[in-house]
């Protein structure tokens, strides 16, 4: 038996004449997580038995995140069996207690889950499939997935239907297997059927699985696919194309894990390959240690410290076993934020990069094809060098103009959440970003466009490559000529076909933005938003610990020094930097002792708060956090109300000690 396969799936049966069909077990039951959270409990406690055929769908809760199923507290487990035993612990009341106790599902004897819309958005961790999966949920029904989330499932075995089908199921219909497998590519199909990705693997090297290459004839192609194209597996003389929905096997040029998800990866690679296990190809494959640097500072990680170290140990184990590239903190400081020192030092245009973390798509911003993947989808990988993918859809966003000096590209990407993600014209979708607006924007605002894709439920985000991209790259890496680096961009073809549409967007027309809590696609504009006042201020994480982000929180609170104001009395503003070029940049251009006059509390490389863990975090629900991080899920920051903007709207509306716009010349005078 495989890392993370618990049995073939018991729906399936297989009948005299060789059918396999679908089947609900009479003794087991159906739940359904619904808006009323009272309903939901008394399914829990055995008191409640609901019928597809009664339940309205817009009863039922969209966006569950996946840090609602298994919150990060959760995820300092490794062992699949032990993270089922907390599922769905970050589902909350108003009262902030939770709906599911310790064992609630894994002793509800449920083999089926319902929900809404978008189902598993947020985070791209596994963790949130294995707690259903081990908890003995076989069937996982839903309006729509989040793709990673959609592709965990699969990996994992894991059936994914629709509300008539489960209705027909409930009236006691038996479902041939091909109705929940056929609209799916051949190799996910033979994943699903053989039980999970590493039976499919195994069935792969004894031969008896086949991935032949696609049969597209020549067309144009987008970015996304042109890059999967070139690497396509047994496609060395170029005369195999793509087109969405193809399925291929497809060569991996990097990637990475943190101290969250290694302990896994290594976990499954020796119990599928045994303990001596050997990766191919360790160059440009990385450990980081950064997204619980700074747990053991936060008070309600305390209990967990013990997890948090073995967590830690087994990276180190792992890292020194395979010989991958080591970003493990050095006398407690980290290198950096896993997406922020990979765009710097080892993302490549046109490279093929998968990691163990939803973000991973931020180094689309190099004009590189990037997106996060589960643990099990890794290990594979890393093992292989190579794994399979379905060709994504593509969605284009044609930029025109320049923003104005009040907006980032944070408020852009805040724009197209509130716009085109929320009606789900991303969802699964590669956005693509170029036009002559793009000039516009440096390489670390790029970084953010892509970046927040992941918060678009996109697959990933590119951008093009230009001059600007050229002298960026250049001068990080030593070893490459600007003709070699001009040379590797990868343009999208005229004639490219765009599923989801090409949309221009007027750069001059954006406006300050906020998300409101508790969701990204919650946007609006300041200017209609009423008095919000503050209590924390945060400017970090991967999407506004960069450089360019540095100079927009400088530029305020320098403008607020010199009009004699700073951070306003009561409100706690923290920065972080994402790697220690961002710090050592900062440190140059003197911004550290603009931060301390201003009264900022500065904090090593690492992710912090934006993960729940380190200084920044809310205390208590009733506190309001203005914070220039990506998401804003309810509890993912600590209890409080997280409203999520740019980092010129972060530090303006920290002197003010509200969310204000940040407008040049503000604090003049003051």
């Amino acid at each position: 038996m495989g890392a993370s396969d618990t049995g073939v799936n018991s729906l399936i049966h297989t009948k005299a004449d060789g059918r396999r069909v679908v089947r609900l077990d009479p003794q087991k039951r159906v739940l359904f997580l619904t808006k009323e959270l009272g309903t939901i409990r008394r399914q829990l406690a055995g008191e409640l038995d609901l019928k597809m055929a009664s339940v309205d769908p817009k009863d039922l809760l969209d966006d569950i995140n996946t840090d609602v199923m298994t919150p990060a507290w959760v995820c300092f487990r490794h062992r699949p069996e032990d993270i089922a035993l907390d599922a769905y612990a970050g589902l909350v009341d108003e009262a902030g207690k939770r709906v599911f106790g310790t064992r609630a599902l894994m002793d509800g004897n449920f083999q089926v889950i319902v929900s809404g819309q978008r189902k598993g958005t947020g985070s791209s961790r596994e963790t949130a499939v294995q707690c259903e999966k081990w908890s003995g949920v076989e069937l996982v029904i839903a309006a729509s997935f989040a793709p990673i989330h959609e592709r965990n499932n699969l990996n994992l075995g894991q059936l994914l239907g629709n509300y008539q089908q489960l209705a027909r199921l409930q009236a006691g219909e038996e479902i041939p297997l091909e109705e929940f497998t056929a609209h799916y590519d051949p190799v996910t199909r033979a994943i699903l059927e053989t039980g999970g990705l590493f039976r499919f693997a195994a069935e792969y090297a004894a031969g008896r699985v086949k991935v032949p290459l696609p049969a597209t004839k020549k067309r144009p192609l987008t970015m996304g696919e042109k890059i999967l194209q070139s690497h396509l597996v047994g496609n060395e003389d170029g005369h195999a194309y793509v087109k969405p929905g193809d399925p291929c096997l497809v060569r991996v040029d990097g990637g990475y894990s943190h101290e969250f998800t290694t302990a896994q990866v290594h976990y499954f690679l020796a119990q599928e390959y045994g303990a001596d296990y050997r990766i191919p190809n360790a160059a440009k494959f990385a450990v980081f240690e950064d997204h619980l640097l700074y747990a053991d500072g936060v008070p309600r990680m305390a209990p967990f410290a013990p997890l948090i170290q073995t967590l830690r140990d087994l990276q180190r184990e792992f890292q020194r076993h395979t010989n991958v590239r080591d970003y493990s903190a050095k006398d407690g400081v980290s290198p950096g934020i896993c997406h922020q020192v990979a765009r710097e030092q080892f993302v490549d245009p046109g490279d093929f990069i998968q990691a163990t973390d939803s973000h991973t798509c931020m180094g689309g911003g190099n004009n590189a094809l990037t997106y996060g993947v589960g643990a099990t989808e890794y290990a594979g990988l890393i093992y292989s060098g190579y794994t399979f993918v379905q060709v994504p859809e593509s969605i284009r966003f044609e930029l025109v103009g320049q923003l104005a000096p009040e907006c980032t590209a944070k408020d852009v990407m805040l724009h197209i959440l509130a716009t085109f993600a929320v009606r789900e014209e991303t969802l699964d979708r590669v956005m693509e970003f170029g036009g002559p607006g793009l000039a516009s924007l440096d390489m670390d605002e790029r970084a953010t466009l892509c970046n927040m894709a992941t918060e678009c439920a996109a697959k990933s985000g590119i951008c093009e490559g230009d001059e600007r991209a050229v002298e960026w790259l250049a001068a990080r890496r030593p070893g490459q000529s600007k003709a070699d680096i001009r040379a590797s961009f990868v343009a999208p073809d005229k004639g490219a076909e765009y599923a989801g549409g090409v949309h221009t967007i007027d750069l001059s027309a954006i406006q300050p933005m906020v998300a409101k809590p508790h969701d990204p696609t919650l946007g609006e504009n300041i200017s209609s938003l009423g008095d919000v006042r503050i209590d924390i201020a945060y400017g970090g994480s991967c999407t506004a610990g960069k450089e360019r982000d540095l100079d927009f929180y400088a530029e305020v609170l320098s403008e607020a020094l010199a009009g004699g104001r700073r951070v306003k009395d009561g409100v706690r503003m923290v920065v972080q930097f994402g790697s220690e070029d961002v710090r050592d940049y900062a440190r140059q251009k003197g911004y550290l002792d603009v931060f301390q006059r201003a009264g900022v509390e500065v904090i090593e490389p690492g992710c912090g708060a934006c993960i729940g863990c380190g200084p920044g975090v809310s205390d208590t629900a009733e506190q309001v956090t203005v914070s220039a991080i990506n998401r804003n899920f309810r509890g993912r920051s600590g209890p409080g109300k997280l409203y999520l903007a740019s980092p010129l709207t972060v530090a303006a509306s920290a002197v003010e000690g509200r969310i204000v716009p940040y407008r040049r010349g503000m604090f003049a005078g003051a």
